[in-house]
C-alpha cells in the first residue's frame, strides 16, 4: 500500500479537494401525449398505467423486465 513520505499541508490537501465538481447530467428532450418529457440517455423507462400504477421497465421499445 503507498504510503506518502510527508505529510500534506491543509492548503494542498483543499486545493486538490477542490478540484472534484458535480457534473449536469445529461438529459434528452422527448414529446409524450403532448407533454414534454426528460430523460436520461440510455436508462430504462417506467411504463404506468392511467393510475400511475408502474407496469415494467422498456428501454428503446421493448419490455425488458416486470416490476
Amino acid at each position: 500500500m503507498a504510503v506518502p513520505k510527508r505529510k500534506m499541508s491543509r492548503s494542498n490537501t483543499r486545493h486538490r479537494r477542490s478540484q472534484w465538481k458535480a457534473q449536469v447530467p445529461t438529459l434528452v428532450k422527448t414529446v409524450e401525449n403532448g407533454r414534454v418529457v426528460y430523460s436520461r440517455p440510455h436508462q430504462a423507462k417506467v411504463v404506468e398505467d392511467s393510475a400511475g400504477t408502474p407496469l415494467f421497465l422498456e428501454y428503446k421499445g421493448r419490455k425488458v423486465a416486470d416490476i
